[in-house]
């Protein structure tokens, strides 16, 4: 079964690969994503594999159900938003059509193996966590493992990707003349702004394994106009849940302390929390295996000089069932994600292999669960996760 998957997705890397290139050429941001979502849908039907979409109440998410055995459900998600002014630059267009390939693949082969397979088409990852969204109305309920694969600079089985919420944060004040009549403003943006520094000065105080960034989104209308209202928006990320809530506490009181300051009053809100990831080890081992005969090599994260943390809705999935997040290298070590350069990395040649390879490793991985027969193994594992 595992040749037989690897024979289907070479005979359509041509289509894969020219996806790839597609959605990449349409950048779409989070849930705005017709065109790739579309693309991916036609692609799977024109396979024979039936799509509901939309799906979950979600305009650009859709989700396809193949096989009807007693063996375990594998999830397969796809991810296709892209970034603003940057495109694709999180490789969104490799995380799709590898994951469309190993649907194709792996449905070839669901019936004779015994098991059950389902395609997750995933919107808005970048900012809103659509995985979260779906999960919530029982788009996991009833699988077993779950798995997708991200491109990167570099291969890597089991990346650290730390718990994450975004802090969103309006201050209002009073707008007056800022010539004639400055003493009758209350200046929102002298909110903001020093709430941005009280961040600045809380970084040297955090985690080395904690971040927070972020942007000014609002700073007024014009500048002979006290402004009196200001918004900036923070991503707030540590290593679990637990130390994510105590770090909360520590940036809302910058700008609680900064509106206070400048005489402002503060609302804010957050959103998420993204869960940090956890790799589950069977799943990933398996995965390992396959994606090394097929010529991939993994680094040993300790030999890295920096290390890559993000955050990702997949750590979500995770927290409900055995899942795998691992990297495939499309790019040099040295190019980070989220740069023009990384958009034009997941182009190459290396990451057309990586559409292919990513495609036949997490296909082949689906064979392993369905065909484990050991139940301490990836049912077991699934099992004592439901």
């Amino acid at each position: 079964m595992k040749a037989q998957v690897r024979e289907v997705v070479n005979e359509c890397a041509g289509e894969l690969v020219a996806l790839s290139h597609a959605i990449h050429e349409h950048p779409e941001l989070a849930f705005e994503e017709h065109f790739a979502s579309s693309a991916l849908c036609d692609a799977l039907e024109g396979h024979g594999i039936a799509v509901e979409r939309p799906a979950f109440g979600l305009d650009t998410a859709f989700i396809a159900r193949v096989g009807d055995g007693d063996g375990p459900n594998v999830a397969i998600c796809c991810e296709y938003d892209a970034l603003p002014e940057v495109g694709h630059a999180c490789g969104h267009n490799v995380i799709a059509t590898a994951g469309l390939g190993a649907g194709i693949a792996a449905a070839a082969v669901v019936e004779q193996a015994g098991g059950r397979l389902t395609i997750l088409g995933t919107p808005a990852e970048e900012r809103a966590g659509g995985k979260i969204m779906m999960a919530e109305k029982g788009a996991f309920a009833d699988v077993d493992v779950a798995m997708m694969v991200h491109p990167a600079g570099v291969d890597l089985l089991a990346p650290q990707m730390l718990a994450m919420t975004q802090l969103d944060v309006r201050a209002h004040g009073k707008e007056a003349h800022a010539a004639a009549f400055p003493w009758r403003g209350v200046n929102a943006l002298d909110a903001i702004v020093l709430g941005y520094m009280g961040v600045a000065a809380l970084r040297q105080h955090i985690h080395p394994t904690e971040r927070v960034h972020g942007i000014i989104t609002r700073g007024g209308d014009a500048s002979n106009v006290v402004p009196k209202l200001a918004a900036a928006r923070f991503n707030v990320r540590s290593e679990t849940e637990e130390r994510l809530d105590a770090l909360k506490a520590r940036v809302l009181a910058c700008f609680e302390g900064a509106a206070a300051a400048a005489g402002c009053e503060l609302e804010h809100r957050f959103l998420g929390p993204y869960s940090d990831l956890v790799t589950n080890p069977a799943l990933a081992e398996a995965y390992r295996r396959n994606a090394e005969e097929l010529g991939r090599r993994f680094v040993d994260p300790a030999t890295l000089t920096t290390r890559a943390m993000g955050s990702t809705d997949m750590g979500n999935v995770s927290k409900l069932v055995p899942s795998i997040h691992p990297m495939i290298a499309v790019a040099p070590p040295n190019v980070p994600l989220h740069t023009a350069e990384f958009a034009g990395h997941a182009v190459s040649e290396a990451a057309d292999q990586a559409v292919v390879d990513g495609a036949s490793a997490l296909a082949m991985t689906a064979v392993d669960v369905w065909t484990d027969p050991d139940p301490g193994g990836f049912r077991g594992a699934a099992s004592s996760r439901r």
